[in-house]
């Protein structure tokens, strides 16, 4: 990793069901980030404004519930709402394959279905991040030096 992440992960909607965000909670801090679990039935106004005051590098949202395509987006379109663009936004839960194209064309970096591997989202994840980071690097360094 090429700095410490913190990652909120949040479950967005009227789903109950947290055992999944937990065990991702716990995968993710067992491979170095620091993790803020917002527990459960968060609106996306919430989750915006949590990976806001936590100063977030990423929001991973977990949904059982089949509201996928209505609440990840709204999620997005907070996190904009706040100047948040360029926060990595992944997510996971029962998600069909046609549904995860749609998320994927309105900004979510990758959705993870079930049997996905704690190891394979850990280490997506922290790729994802560091290049994010290089990414974000080399584009200030394009911009001209004051003095």
């Amino acid at each position: 990793m090429k700095r410490h992440y913190r990652v909120v992960v949040a479950k967005p909607g009227l789903d109950g069901h947290d055992r999944g965000a937990k065990t991702i909670t716990r995968a993710l801090r067992d491979h170095g980030f620091e993790v803020i679990y917002t527990g459960l039935h968060q609106t996306p106004e919430q989750i915006a404004e949590t990976v806001l005051q936590e100063d977030a590098d990423a929001v991973g949202l977990s949904l059982l519930s089949g509201a996928h395509l209505t609440l990840f987006p709204r999620v997005v379109e907070e996190l904009a709402n706040r100047g948040l663009e360029d926060i990595l936004v992944f997510g996971g839960g029962v998600i069909p394959d046609a549904d995860v194209r749609a998320l994927k064309e309105q900004g979510i970096a990758e959705i993870f279905q079930p049997g996905a591997s704690l190891r394979t989202i850990s280490g997506w994840l922290e790729s994802a991040l560091d290049e994010h980071l290089d990414q974000d690097e080399n584009s200030h360094q394009d911009e001209p030096q004051e003095g």
